[in-house]
């Protein structure tokens, strides 16, 4: 990759010129070119393709080894749409030949202990929901990289935790199982393109040595007019970020149903002491 290329990486991924002075290599410059990809065209994808994503994700870092997370890979097109319609009618969700369901999974664990007839109490504590929700996130992220690597692209559809018991129902999850997240995963279609989101500024994200709690106003302003210029090029409103995303956490309105978690997560079987 040329230096130009480089400086123009840079610069999609903050969405200003310049940026930090930064390591380069192949694996490096795919990172930086990640986006998010809503439209697929119909094709499917090549034999061997879901498992390689999963070898790939199965080598991604696990607390303890534990490896509590699985995945359903969905290929019908009515359990798409019933996803798509906890998803408020996210039409990639249907389009896309691949969604991929991540599960934080303890009952694995807990199946073994029965088995064995051994104490599983340390499942009923909150730590262990997130040990298995942070897998997940893990061995989701690796599988993105990988399936990049090949050529294709992905979106992650949050809103599945719109209603965890609908997407359970479908799936067949038994207690102690809750779906964190979905990934969309297809052929980009050329002709609906997408571009790298810009982030925000590394002086934000950045804290060396102790938390800095200091508001840094300038370059957030910096970073909201990034936002407008790329959301002004993807055919979108121009809100920038600042804004957004406080609508965004401005109460359990805004949280399209997720406000109901807690409640949804007991009933699951999750003990959260």
């Amino acid at each position: 990759m040329s230096e130009s290329e480089r400086r123009e990486a840079l610069r999609a991924r903050y969405g200003t010129e310049g940026g930090p002075d930064i390591a380069w290599n192949d694996v490096i410059a795919g990172l930086l070119a990640h986006r998010t990809v809503r439209a697929f065209r119909p094709d499917p994808l090549p034999a061997g393709t879901l498992e390689t994503l999963v070898a790939a994700a199965q080598s991604a870092a696990s607390s303890s080894n534990l490896q509590t997370w699985s995945v359903v890979a969905v290929e019908d097109e009515a359990a798409k749409r019933r996803l798509s319609e906890v998803a408020r009618g996210q039409r990639h969700i249907v389009e896309a030949p691949l969604v991929l369901v991540w599960l934080a999974d303890l009952s694995r664990l807990e199946a073994i202990g029965r088995d064995r007839d051994a104490p599983t109490e340390g499942l009923d504590y909150l730590e262990m929901l997130m040990v298995g929700v942070v897998d997940a996130a893990l061995a989701a992220q690796n599988a993105t990289v990988a399936l990049e690597s090949l050529g294709l692209g992905s979106v992650y559809i949050g809103a599945l935790r719109n209603d965890p018991e609908a997407v359970a129902d479908l799936l067949g999850l038994p207690p102690n199982v809750l779906a964190v997240f979905g990934l969309c995963v297809g052929w980009p279609d050329p002709e609906r393109p997408a571009a790298v989101k810009p982030r925000l500024p590394q002086g934000v994200v950045l804290h060396r040595g102790r938390y800095d709690d200091a508001l840094a106003a300038g370059p957030i302003g910096t970073y909201d007019a990034a936002m407008r210029a790329f959301q002004a090029g993807q055919r979108i409103p121009e809100v920038g970020w600042s804004g957004a995303a406080i609508e965004r956490v401005r109460g359990p309105g805004s949280l399209s149903g997720r406000d109901r978690l807690r409640g949804i997560l007991e009933r699951r079987g999750f003990g959260l002491k």
